[in-house]
């Protein structure tokens, strides 16, 4: 791994690293764009806990001051909870301006993605991955996160892409793109606040082992790009498709209606649906995370037995 002057890693992640001790990192515009507070806060220092609890060390990841940060601390998580939106959501485009102007930025699955294989991280969990936006044949919104997944070497765990996406292009582009889509435990790609969506996933593994070992088989092929693992939501928090779709809809047109686009798009329609669900979606989103953070302490477990 190459130095990076402009990274900086926590020291409980260094030595985790150093010493081939498993590592998983989290995102943090589910903080600060993702939930109201304190639920943010909260959540993400339960993953955090959830992560420690499980044998893997956390790596929530930011941009602070213009510096690129693999691990913070529970003040910087607090900072970026209570600062809501008023940090800035970082893709890759921002990054050098936002390090360059000495800004925070929350990072996205993408900025993640970049800062966790900087640093020499190989798991990253997360919410939910963006994708192909409903209209992108008209307004060519996709998400940087596919592009992502395409050239970094990371695993992405991850409850399916955003149910408020076009699930059919998401999945076509990352076929195009050459990125395996795992099912862990189904056949089906789960629709984030749902477990089925109606479309298959390329493998179905079964066990963190699995995952660990078809990642590590990857890397020792020099494959390019990353793997995407799609966790269905937990039975008794998925939400019925009928409602959540009905409210994804309704969104949907609100946002088209308001002029609504770009890096806006996600964290209003987020919001409107919580608003349409009574704040049903808020708690399905906060148990799928907590969900993914299980499964992605396990595979970095597994990982690091493997690369030993």
């Amino acid at each position: 791994m190459e130095s990076n002057r402009y990274l900086d890693i926590a020291p409980e992640v260094k030595s985790a690293l150093d010493a081939g001790r498993p590592v998983v990192a989290l995102e943090s515009t589910i903080i600060s764009h993702g939930m109201p507070y304190p639920q943010n806060r909260d959540t993400a220092l339960e993953v955090e806990r959830i992560i420690r609890d499980l044998g893997a060390v956390p790596a929530t990841v930011a941009i602070l001051g213009g510096r690129l940060k693999a691990g913070l601390s529970e003040a910087e998580i607090d900072y970026l909870a209570r600062t809501g939106s008023g940090v800035a959501k970082a893709s890759r485009r921002d990054l050098p301006v936002l390090v360059a102007k000495g800004a925070d930025g929350a990072t996205t699955v993408t900025t993640t993605m970049m800062i966790a294989a900087m640093a020499g991280i190989e798991v990253f969990a997360t919410g939910g991955i963006g994708g192909v936006h409903r209209g992108a044949e008209v307004t060519m919104d996709i998400s940087a996160d596919l592009e992502e997944l395409a050239e970094t070497p990371v695993m992405v765990i991850c409850a399916g892409a955003k149910s408020i996406l076009d699930l059919g292009l998401t999945l076509e582009y990352l076929e195009t793109k050459g990125v395996p889509v795992i099912g862990y435990g189904t056949d089906e790609l789960p629709a984030f606040y749902t477990r089925r969506s109606g479309f298959g996933v390329d493998y179905r593994l079964d066990t963190p082992e699995e995952l660990a070992k078809a990642f590590h088989v990857k890397r020792e092929m020099k494959l390019r790009g990353g793997m995407l693992v799609t966790n269905p939501i937990p039975e008794e928090y998925s939400m019925d498709a009928d409602v959540i779709n009905k409210a994804i809809d309704e969104a949907v047109a609100e946002a088209k209606t308001q002029g609504i686009h770009g890096k806006a798009t996600t964290p209003f329609l987020l919001a409107r649906i919580k608003e349409l669900t009574g704040g049903d979606s808020l708690e399905s989103n906060i148990q799928l995370v907590y969900n993914n953070a299980r499964l992605a302490a396990k595979t970095a477990v597994a990982l690091s037995d493997l690369e030993r």
